[in-house]
């Protein structure tokens, strides 16, 4: 296991190579400029758009574009907001989410070119159905020529679907919360019986297809984000008076590096600590990974800027609200400095510590609607990969691979779980974003399309 776990180490930490880094950070910052902040600029009217203002039954597509952004934000919202925050600062400091926001404000843009990609070139499955994503992009927007690079995405888009990191992190936190402190004695076998209570659950809303996951994901999204954002409002306001301390220590600590404690990268802790606040960004809110453009991709439109406008709210929310509620939390209850405590266990530190005797519970609740809203939206998304690869009649065969890696990861080390998926959204990344590079003049073309269609009405 010692071996495995170093090879899966290895191999994630050279995918997340200079290049990649590159690819996404100055491949989003292109793609920025590219369109005059255009993510920024129209804020106000994508909020109107996901209200429902301008939708149409009648457009083409499977769900609303309120839907569309709940399933992928019930994805991107999970382990990567609770676990990857606390793993970024245990390693890093508090210099760490600096560059997990400069991660997410780049995302922004890439998340609206990419989704935007996948509503201008839907494809049709091997049964005639209109679908989108990266792979269809990529074939109907730059040719059949360019397969192999669709082939690259939808293989590895199977793998990084898989729900180990949240599966992993949520028998941890069952354990830690629950088991342990009332006496039962976690192992083998408790693990295996959480793992069967998630495979039922998971099952009932998965074979259920896409529009039973999005009622799901539109449900539980909204009232989970609330949920959280009133428990770390109350630490906050618990520990007020070092608030402003460790918001500044943010902003200080990115550039001074003073806290880390990993190995170096591009001669400096400074360029580590880079690298681990956008790796950890990119967990958490996936701009650029091209998993948001399946889900996105399903939308009922026919405005491809519309859905890429939408499809920007997600990093907004998902890193720079509830990641930095996670941050502050753990940041404020200085339970960062105070124990050895990594992944989930430090925040429900953070929250014991705010809420003794009972904010561990509510973390768990939290932590138990984040982790199983994400398996539903990870299942359509690795199916959508299979249909691609072997068509559409055998992708149900995915969801037996899925509820396999669920008992799987509730026996395996941490480390080993969130290196794997690391190291293959990295090579998820690399055809997505050299597609949407390649594409982007195309968009702005549509960008400039849409505004005046808008300012018509």
């Amino acid at each position: 296991m010692n071996l495995l776990e170093q090879i899966v180490k290895s191999f994630s930490d050279y995918a997340w190579g200079l290049p990649l880094v590159i690819l996404l950070i100055g491949g989003g910052l292109y793609l920025l400029i590219l369109s005059r902040f255009l993510p920024f600029r129209f804020i106000g009217h994508a909020v109107e758009v996901l209200r429902g203002k301008y939708d149409d039954p009648n457009d083409p597509g499977q769900i609303s574009h309120f839907k569309a952004l709940t399933t992928a934000l019930s994805s991107t919202i999970g382990m990567g907001n609770i676990a990857g925050v606390a793993v970024a600062i245990s390693f890093g400091g508090p210099g760490a989410m600096f560059w997990m926001w400069v991660s997410a404000i780049v995302g922004m843009s890439t998340k609206f070119f990419t989704s935007t990609l996948a509503i201008m070139y839907r494809g049709k499955d091997s049964k005639g159905d209109l679908q989108g994503g990266p792979m269809y992009f990529i074939i109907e927007g730059l040719g059949k020529h360019w397969k192999p690079l669709a082939v690259m995405f939808s293989f590895f888009g199977m793998i990084g679907a898989l729900p180990v990191v949240n599966v992993n992190q949520l028998t941890q936190a069952i354990n830690d919360i629950i088991l342990i402190p009332n006496g039962i004695a976690v192992g083998l076998k408790t693990n295996l019986i959480i793992a069967f209570v998630l495979v039922s659950l998971t099952s009932v809303i998965i074979l259920g297809g896409l529009q039973r996951i999005s009622n799901a994901a539109s449900k539980m999204v909204p009232s989970m984000v609330l949920l959280y954002f009133v428990l770390v409002l109350y630490i906050l306001i618990s520990n007020y008076e070092v608030v402003p301390k460790y918001l500044m220590m943010i902003f200080t600590d990115a550039f001074a590096a003073n806290h880390f404690t990993g190995d170096p990268f591009l001669g400096g802790v400074l360029g580590a600590l880079v690298l681990l606040g956008i790796r950890r960004g990119a967990f958490s809110n996936e701009a650029g990974i091209g998993t948001a453009p399946m889900a996105h991709g399903a939308a009922k439109t026919d405005e491809p800027v519309r859905e890429g406008l939408v499809a920007m709210l997600g990093p907004a929310i998902d890193t720079l609200v509830v990641c930095t509620l996670t941050a502050l939390a753990i940041l404020v209850t200085g339970v960062w400095e105070t124990t050895s405590d990594n992944g989930v266990s430090l925040t429900a530190s953070a929250f014991s510590s705010a809420m003794p005797g009972y904010g561990k519970y509510l973390l768990m609740l939290c932590v138990l609607i984040f982790s199983i809203s994400s398996l539903f939206s990870y299942a359509y998304y690795g199916t959508k990969c299979m249909s691609f690869l072997i068509g559409a009649e055998k992708k149900h065969y995915y969801n037996y691979i899925y509820i396999v890696s669920i008992i799987l990861a509730a026996t395996t080390p941490f480390s080993m779980m969130l290196n794997l998926i690391d190291g293959t959204f990295a090579l998820m990344a690399i055809p997505t974003m050299v597609a949407t590079i390649i594409m982007a003049p195309r968009v702005v073309k549509e960008i400039k399309t849409y505004i005046r269609s808008v300012n018509r009405k």
